[in-house]
């Protein structure tokens, strides 16, 4: 299993919605760094929900559930089914995840415009001894 990060601008599509609906098309995604990284994700895999306005923060958790595919509608993109695990009781925000310095190198960090990328096995691992009530499975 690996884990991503996915951004959403919350007045476009919020964790609050994605919640009430239970599964959703992750699409829109047209950079082509950020499309590979949609190719490279697997049914079982785990996504950060990221809101990247307002408070940026991590504040949530889904599961992909289908295989990647082409977007059918935009042949420069592609597309993952994903299903919402759970919001968390305290998002994380950029700042805090900035002020540690344990992530100067990862995407989130250097390429704040990068709409999915991978999460490294390090932020993971900081995040369940940090924020214990917010579960990742």
């Amino acid at each position: 299993m690996a884990y991503f990060l996915a951004k959403t601008d919350p007045e476009t599509y919020a964790i609050e919605r994605f919640a009430l609906e239970k599964e959703t098309v992750w699409d829109g995604v047209r950079n082509a760094q950020a499309v590979r990284i949609i190719q490279a994700m697997r049914p079982g895999d785990m996504v950060f929900i990221y809101h990247s306005m307002g408070d940026a923060a991590i504040v949530g958790l889904a599961r992909v559930i289908s295989e990647p595919r082409p977007d059918a509608q935009d042949a420069k993109s592609w597309v993952v089914d994903m299903a919402f695990v759970r919001q968390f009781k305290q998002p994380v925000t950029l700042k805090t995840i900035k002020e540690t310095h344990l992530f100067d190198d990862w995407s989130l960090i250097r390429q704040s415009r990068l709409s999915t990328m991978g999460v490294p096995d390090t932020f993971v691992t900081w995040f369940q001894e940090h924020y214990p009530g917010n579960e990742l499975a």
